[in-house]
C-alpha cells in the first residue's frame, strides 16, 4: 500500500510503502525534479533527482520518505545535486556511518517513521534558512513552461550562470528540468483522465508524437499506457 500527504516542510511531501513481507516493488518511479530522503527497512537512502525510470532492485517491507521539493535537498542533505543523479546512494556514504546510523536509528524506532523524517527536515532547515527564492523562481517558469533563455533574461541571469545554478540545485541543467516537468505536467493531466492528445496540447508539446517520444524516454512506458496503469492504481488508493 503506498500513501502520501503533504509535509510541513514547504513544498516536500511525505509517502510510506508498506508490504506484509520484504518485497520488490515494482512501481515505476517516473523523474519528477525531486530528491528524497528514504528509511527502507531500517536503512537510510538517498535517492537523487532521475532522468529517466527507475524501479527498486531491493526487497524492502517498509518505506518512509520524504520527497523534497525541486532543488531543496542539496540545501539540507549537504551534497550536490549533480553528485546523485540517477543514483540512489546510502546516507552513511554521504555523512558518514555514525551520523546516518543515529538518524536511522530515531527514525526507526519512531511511532512514524515518516513523521520521524520530516522533524528531522524541520529542524535542518531552521537551521539553513528558507529555499533559496532564486531556486524557486528557477522551477516555477520552467515548470509552467516557459523557454530557459527566456527564464534566464527574466531572472537577470546569464545562461551559463543558469545551468551552473540548476546544476548544483537540480541535478542536471534548465533544459532536462524543463523537459522533466513538461513531462509531469502531462502525466498529471493523463491521471486526471484526459485522452493523450489533449494532455499533449496542454502540457506544451507539439503534438501527441512528441509526448509520446518523450513519455518512453523518460518513463519507459507510452502515455496510453500510463493512463491505464494509474487508473488501475487509483482505484486501488496507490499512487505510482
Amino acid at each position: 500500500m503506498y500513501e502520501e500527504r503533504p509535509a510541513r516542510l514547504d513544498g516536500a511531501v511525505l509517502w510510506t510503502r508498506t508490504a506484509p513481507a520484504p518485497v520488490v516493488s515494482d512501481a515505476l518511479v517516473v523523474p519528477d525534479g525531486c530528491m528524497d530522503l528514504i528509511w527502507a527497512d531500517g536503512r537510510l537512502l538517498v535517492a537523487g533527482a532521475d532522468t529517466r525510470a527507475h524501479r527498486s532492485a531491493e526487497a524492502v517491507a517498509r518505506y518512509a520518505g520524504l520527497r523534497f521539493a525541486p532543488g531543496d535537498a542539496p540545501r539540507l542533505l549537504g551534497v550536490p545535486a549533480a553528485e546523485l543523479r540517477d543514483r540512489r546512494v546510502d546516507l552513511a556514504d554521504l555523512w558518514g556511518a555514525g551520523p546516518a546510523r543515529r538518524l536511522a536509528g530515531r527514525i526507526g524506532t519512531a511511532p512514524d517513521p515518516a513523521a520521524a523524517l520530516e522533524a528531522y527536515a524541520l529542524r535542518g532547515a531552521a537551521r539553513t534558512g528558507p529555499a533559496d527564492p532564486l531556486v524557486r523562481a528557477v522551477t516555477a517558469r520552467l515548470g509552467a513552461g516557459r523557454p530557459v533563455a527566456e527564464t534566464a533574461d527574466a531572472l537577470g541571469l546569464g545562461v551559463r550562470r543558469l545551468h551552473r545554478l540548476s546544476l548544483a540545485a537540480f541535478g542536471y541543467g534548465p533544459s532536462v528540468l524543463a523537459r522533466v516537468l513538461r513531462l509531469q505536467r502531462a502525466l498529471a493531466l493523463l491521471r486526471a483522465g484526459l485522452p493523450p492528445a489533449e494532455a499533449a496540447a496542454r502540457a506544451g508539446y507539439t503534438d501527441q508524437a512528441h509526448l509520446s517520444r518523450d513519455t518512453r524516454a523518460l518513463a519507459g512506458t507510452t502515455p496510453a499506457a500510463y493512463a491505464r496503469v494509474s487508473a488501475v492504481v487509483s482505484a486501488n488508493s496507490e499512487i505510482p
